[in-house]
């Protein structure tokens, strides 16, 4: 079996998807993307696919080395996201070409069924009390909310006042039979996180997440031993070895993405380096059904997996939604707020191709908001 194509299709609402067909008409599929960076991706993909043609697409490892590796200039988020989707792909046709799931190939099941929980209020949580109880009366268990929008550099005791309120307002719609997640999504300083983590330990939050930006993982053990929250962070860390030094000040959670952290090959080890540490692993993902069926491969055979972010009516999705490219949606049922385990060969998913085919380029590539501050400087988003 030799790769002899290997094609990527920009969708909305912000999605790429990679088609690798074999010569022997196995055909596997990922999704490479970086969130506002979708056509630097494609071409990394591009690029990477001089690595891939005429090569065994089963040979996984070898070609998750080669394309890591065989240049001098490595790593960053746009190779090992294009990695990451190529990593994908390449499971699905080793999956398929045996006839069994990928899960299987990653040691066999541990669980039934995988835990996921949906967003509420957006990029400025507002009116999030409503939405929080629509998500538990559609059947799931957990969410997850933006601590704040835009912030102060330091923040005010208006603006302290009002993330504490918010919260607390989602824990008595939601209960304490579900779950909160809070994300600080970088926009916070540490001082501020500090503070925070502790105010919030009383609402019991499944984990607040990101509390500090990437490259200030050196000082997220302040916030850490500042608090009796578990914290967790990774959406922006790569490899194994960025999550190193936040995993040896106890983090509590990894979130690496499957769409950014080199693929299910990276992220299963990201997993067993976390499990060392006695941490969870909770990937990130509010992006499409092929970066979700990738992380549930690796939930259903990771023993330290903790829950699964999905992007099905997230606030991002307005032009598309993640189920609009499946041609069977069943696997994707919510049951008891968690998704039933399949066995379904490779990653277990149908794309309808021709959906993606007619949709690919039809969209201007997405673009974050750029926030500012009131004095006209550069807020984080």
């Amino acid at each position: 079996m030799k790769i002899s194509r290997v094609e990527t299709f920009s969708v909305a609402p912000r999605w790429v998807f990679c088609r690798i067909e074999t010569d022997t008409g196995v055909v596997g599929w990922g999704e490479p993307v970086v969130e506002g960076r979708a056509s630097t991706t494609r071409a990394a993909v591009a690029e990477l696919t001089e690595l891939l043609i005429g090569r065994d697409p089963r040979r996984i490892e070898d070609l998750w080395q080669l394309m890591t590796k065989a240049a001098f200039y490595r790593g960053g988020p746009v190779l090992s996201s294009a990695v990451a989707g190529i990593d994908q792909a390449l499971w699905d046709i080793l999956g398929k070409s045996l006839g069994v799931p990928v899960h299987q190939l990653l040691g066999g099941a541990v669980r039934d069924r995988v835990r996921v929980y949906g967003w509420v209020g957006g990029d400025e949580p507002a009116e999030v009390a409503e939405a929080a109880g629509a998500q538990i009366e559609a059947g799931l268990t957990a969410i997850k909310m933006n601590a704040s929008g835009r912030l102060s550099p330091m923040p005010t005791p208006r603006e302290m006042d009002a993330i504490l309120s918010r919260v607390a307002t989602v824990r008595e719609v939601i209960g304490d039979d579900n779950d909160v997640a809070v994300d600080f999504h970088g926009r916070v300083g540490v001082a501020a996180a500090r503070q925070l983590a502790e105010q919030l330990a009383p609402l019991r939050p499944l984990f607040i997440e990101e509390p500090v930006l990437p490259e200030l993982q050196h000082r997220v053990g302040e916030v850490i031993g500042s608090t009796t929250v578990p914290i967790a962070c990774g959406e922006r860390l790569f490899s194994r070895a960025d999550f190193l030094p936040a995993l040896t000040q106890g983090v509590a959670v990894a979130q690496p993405d499957l769409s950014h952290a080199g693929g299910i090959s990276e992220v299963r080890r990201i997993a067993s380096l976390a499990e060392v540490f006695g941490a969870m692993l909770a990937p990130h993902c509010p992006l499409g059904p092929i970066a979700l069926a990738s992380s549930l491969q690796v939930a259903f055979s990771t023993p330290n997996f903790l829950i699964q972010e999905q992007s099905m009516g997230i606030h991002y999705n307005t032009t598309a939604e993640m189920l609009d490219y499946l041609i069977d949606t069943t696997p994707m049922t919510f049951v008891n707020g968690s998704i039933e385990r399949w066995e379904a060969p490779g990653l277990g998913v149908d794309i309808d191709e021709s959906a993606v085919r007619r949709a690919d380029g039809r969209s201007p590539d997405w673009r974050p908001p750029v926030w500012r501050h009131p004095d006209g400087s550069f807020a984080e988003w």
